[in-house]
């Protein structure tokens, strides 16, 4: 059900600030639509990264064992289950480009990954014995090029009207984020028409998105589509509220002395009355589209999340907090069959950024938390598939709902580019679910020039369930997490980075039922992007 939530958040990245500079790639609401001015030069605008990761993953299943459902905690080698050792490489060239009309006041956006993410080696021509090039068809199934997002704006005397593909942040990233940072693998993007205004100092937004569609039929001419039932289409309304400067006049008011705050706040409803289940649930074999598989639903969400920052010469405090409601009358992904009860969930996240120390300074530290609700059902419910049933106790994943046994979810997930660390919530768990944290980080500028400079960042994550019945071991502490990484960026966009963690796992993550105590796992990770 969370991941339905999680989207509902999606219309402040279509708010816009109407002279400030502009960047393609950027999602956040204060961002989108820069630049929209009538003597705007360029005509075209084009940046981006191309970027490679390599990665050693050791003992990141935590000698746990098989949980109760016959699965690791954590992949291990196909030719040594006992094996401790994986490794992996990816790259992606991600490129951002904004096309402005003649007087600058209309602009198309467009972001195009020709790579995402594609593993490295995954592509031979030939057996591997044979092979000595690599082929440019698909790896896993993806293209080697897709358009993640097009969108238009278009300045009129009353606002900003923004329409299309386009990308979502509010916040922190917590909830809805756009994936835009260097280390991101996904983001959010949302099918949206969007109007904004700008009043007293404030920005107002008002935004409609599509969702979700089922089953389509080609119309006679082959190239555009019909949608056949309408009643099952997946809609959001938005409505936001928000007052907030962008990164280029904080750092002016920081120098002149000045503090800082910004704020928001958003609501956004989501509703889908039908739905076409098989659109979606994988069969054994192919099914054709009837009416008789068009089934009710009733599902309803809302959504409210408030933002705050205050940034002052020497500190700077950022916090977020979201509440999510829904209710589904239907859960059942079977047509002709009813579980006759509905479904209903109550979550809520919140964290808490803070660093202390000036931006220029060669030193700066701080304390983060955060905390996810969770579920008194087994598992963590980050990454259920749309058809898996419930997880046994032990288990690490599964659905949080049983009906009509078990009928309400009530795990909170934060976005998985929201990142606190390297192995425990990025790897093993997948996201921040049914948990609570404190995060010690430091940084530390080794070497700084007009070249660019070299950074260490160190950072401790002491994590602990919020119900010792969705850990694995029945207890509620998971695990002390150590994050040391090296940084290196120059001023004509190379960056060079080393990340290192080492996760001690406690009781939370322990194997009781075979009598199994967790090992640490280690993790090493190297990163080389290329901007321009």
């Amino acid at each position: 059900m969370n991941a339905m939530l999680r989207y509902t958040l999606t219309s402040l990245c279509c708010l816009t600030a109407l002279v400030w500079a502009h960047n393609a790639s950027a999602t956040e609401f204060s961002e989108i639509g820069r630049g929209l001015t009538p003597d705007h030069d360029a005509a075209v605008e084009l940046s981006g990264e191309f970027r490679l990761r390599g990665e050693r993953l050791q003992n990141l299943d935590l000698d746990h064992g098989l949980t109760p459902s016959g699965l690791p905690l954590y992949p291990v080698p196909l030719g040594d289950p006992d094996g401790q050792v994986l490794h992996h490489s990816d790259m992606r060239l991600r490129t951002d480009l904004s096309m402005y009309a003649p007087f600058g006041s209309v602009r198309v956006n467009m972001r195009l990954d020709v790579v995402d993410n594609l593993t490295l080696g995954s592509t031979p021509l030939g057996t591997p014995l044979t092979t000595t090039t690599q082929w440019p068809g698909q790896s896993n199934g993806q293209s080697f090029m897709q358009l993640k997002r097009v969108w238009g704006e278009a300045l009129t005397p009353f606002g900003v009207v923004a329409a299309g593909r386009m990308g979502n942040t509010w916040g922190t990233g917590m909830l809805s984020n756009g994936g835009d940072c260097h280390d991101c693998d996904s983001g959010d993007a949302a099918d949206r028409i969007a109007f904004v205004t700008s009043q007293q100092n404030h920005f107002i937004a008002l935004a409609y998105d599509l969702g979700w569609r089922g089953p389509q039929v080609q119309r006679k001419v082959q190239t555009r589509s019909l949608d056949l039932e309408p009643s099952d289409n997946l809609r959001t309304f938005t409505a936001a509220i928000l007052k907030q400067r962008d990164e280029i006049a904080l750092e002016r008011r920081t120098a002149a002395g000045k503090p800082t705050v910004d704020y928001g706040a958003v609501y956004s409803f989501r509703m889908q009355n039908n739905d076409f289940p098989l659109e979606y649930v994988p069969t054994t074999e192919d099914v054709s589209s009837e009416s008789s598989q068009v089934m009710a639903r009733g599902y309803r969400a809302h959504a409210v999340d408030v933002w705050f920052r205050l940034v002052a010469p020497a500190f700077r405090l950022e916090a977020e907090a979201a509440v999510l409601s829904a209710t589904i009358e239907e859960a059942s992904l079977l047509p002709g069959v009813s579980y006759g009860v509905p479904l209903t969930s109550l979550q809520y996240g919140g964290v808490v950024l803070t660093e202390v120390g000036r931006p220029e300074s060669r030193v700066s530290a701080g304390l983060d938390v955060g905390l996810a609700s969770g579920d008194s059902a087994p598992g963590f419910g980050a990454t259920p598939a749309a058809n898996q049933g419930p997880a046994l106790p032990g288990d690490l994943e599964g659905s949080q709902v049983n009906p009509p046994y078990d009928t309400m979810a009530n795990n909170f997930r934060f976005h998985p580019d929201f990142r606190i660390d390297q192995i425990l919530f990025r790897e093993i768990i997948g996201t921040v679910s049914d948990a609570v944290y404190i995060r010690p980080h430091a940084r530390v500028d080794l070497w700084k020039s007009t070249a660019g400079k070299l950074t260490f960042n160190l950072s401790g994550v002491a994590s602990s369930a919020l119900y010792a019945t969705s850990t694995p071991g029945n207890n509620n502490p998971l695990g002390i997490e150590i994050d040391p990484s090296l940084d290196y960026m120059s001023r004509d966009k190379f960056r060079l980075g080393l990340d290192y963690g080492v996760l001690f796992p406690l009781e939370g993550l322990d194997n009781v039922t075979q009598n199994i105590q967790a090992k640490p796992a280690q993790l090493l990770r190297l990163r080389i992007a290329y901007g321009f």
